[in-house]
């Protein structure tokens, strides 16, 4: 039985349907969409929206997700906003009822002896990292966005961020979920077990589905303990490949006290000194390549770190490097990590592409995918990202003195060139952001056939109105 054609079989949420939703929920409920909820960061898709829905408790989700159930009116789900895919925003009629969980942000549990905390979809994930700092445990979960991020959409994209390599995605740090189906059930699966043998998981189902088979409203998540010692370092390497080896040093030293590996190009540096001049960079000659690295151990981490960059030194890996010797100093090198996405966005790339890659991969795609580019004319890229779990964003952006908008004849010939190497060898065209709606076709293209064919069974039998984001993931 074929996928639906949903985007001819939905309807508008217009007056009258506003009228019936508005009678069944509290009357601050309710309301017209201001522009920041039709509006995505990189400005690729403009939404529309027919009402915002604002409910306060999962029983008001359930509510207004089972009305447009029956009135068969398209649902969007709405966290922070921050997603890079266009999943957050429906740019094609039918007008959906938009549902965000903003008000839904509460910590409503802590317990530390388990290391598990129980929080809204809305909550704000910072806010969750300070209820877990409180209690001295942390939350490893750690994006460039956590100040405007919402744990529920972290959790519905599979969010990825700077400590995948130590701690795993959002799916790996979710024990429970609470969540409303398409139908408006409310599955009340908030456990805080760490074994649950009992049947198909249906919280790993409703992890990374974007929305689109039914709406997170709270997760139990897992809680780890404070490293005692928290090191960080930039070290200047020679290329992606010395980067791996120094990567395998240091896991060789400490195991899986290493938290975090970036990998940063000189042209992200360029582009920081560019547009953000209040970031410092610290070196006079920028590196071609360098690895932002972190321990949190037991015992010193700077010790661990110096021991790395002396064994780096010995094996010619290594060229220069500095070690923070202060949090400010810490703070000051993620600043400049969590800068380079920002001075990205002011000088507008062509295209961006969130990627991963099998470790051995990486130095090899990097030199194939920079020469089969300069083939098009004089274009920067700068790869940076989270080289431990083999994630890079690989961006290309116009020359100096160009606009990306003189480039866009070959914006869909960039993005060609990337994911088909991707895909040769044995990568992933969305790597941590998701599919959304800019993804669909690439999934069409890429995907495993018999996979996207159990994936379209699945969203048609949780959903077989086709109500949830229609047009993300899979083609309305």
């Amino acid at each position: 039985m074929g996928l639906k054609p949903w985007s001819m079989t939905l309807n508008p949420a217009d007056t009258a349907f506003c009228d019936h939703l508005a009678a069944l929920l509290p009357t601050d409920i309710l309301c017209t969409p201001e522009a920041r909820y039709l509006e995505e960061p990189r400005g690729r898709f403009a939404g529309i929206g027919g009402v915002l829905a604002r409910p306060r408790t999962v029983e008001q989700v359930a509510s207004v997700v089972r009305a447009c159930n029956v009135a068969r009116v398209g649902v969007v789900p709405y966290g922070g906003g921050t997603g890079l895919v266009g999943g957050q925003v429906q740019p094609e009629r039918p007008a959906p009822v938009i549902l965000s969980l903003e008000r839904m942000n509460r910590v409503r549990d802590v317990r530390p002896l388990e290391n598990v905390i129980v929080a809204e979809a809305g909550t704000i994930l910072a806010d969750v990292q300070s209820a877990a700092e409180a209690q001295e445990r942390l939350f490893p979960l750690s994006l460039g966005s956590e100040g405007s991020a919402r744990i529920g959409g972290n959790l519905a994209t599979n969010a990825g961020g700077v400590n995948v390599l130590r701690y795993g995605n959002a799916r790996d740090l979710c024990l429970g979920l609470e969540a409303v189906l398409p139908n408006g059930d409310i599955w009340r699966g908030l456990t805080r077990l760490r074994k649950d043998n009992t049947g198909y998981d249906l919280r790993n189902l409703l992890v990374g589905a974007e929305g689109t088979l039914g709406v997170i409203t709270a997760a139990a998540l897992k809680l780890f303990p404070r490293p005692s010692s928290v090191g960080t370092a930039l070290m200047v390497v020679k290329s992606p490949e010395a980067a791996l080896k120094l990567l395998a040093m240091a896991r060789d030293e400490v195991g899986e006290g290493v938290s975090s590996f970036e990998l940063l190009h000189r042209q992200g540096l360029e582009f920081v000194q560019e547009v953000l001049p209040d970031v410092r960079v610290p070196f006079e000659d920028f590196p071609e390549w360098t690895a932002l690295i972190e321990f949190g151990l037991a015992q010193d981490a700077n010790d661990a770190l110096e021991r790395v960059f002396s064994a780096g030194l010995e094996a010619d890996l290594v060229s220069d490097g500095l070690i923070a010797q202060s949090d400010s100093q810490r703070m000051a090198f993620w600043g400049l990590r969590e800068a380079i996405p920002q001075a990205n966005k002011i000088v507008g790339s062509i295209a961006s592409h969130d990627i991963s890659l099998p470790l051995d991969e990486l130095p090899g795609f990097i030199s194939k995918a920079r020469g089969a580019l300069a083939e098009l004319g004089p274009l920067r890229v700068n790869c940076f990202g989270h080289l431990g779990d083999g994630n890079l964003h690989f961006n290309v952006f116009p020359a100096a003195g160009r606009h990306r908008g003189e480039y866009d004849n070959i914006r869909a010939q960039v993005t060609d060139i990337v994911h088909e190497l991707v895909y040769v060898c044995s990568g992933s065209f969305s790597a941590e952001h998701g599919l959304g709606r800019m993804k669909v076709a690439d999934l069409e293209r890429y995907g495993d056939p018999t996979r996207l064919a159990a994936m379209r069974a699945i969203k048609l039998a949780l959903d077989p109105n086709g109500i949830m984001n229609p047009g993300a993931v899979l083609r309305a």
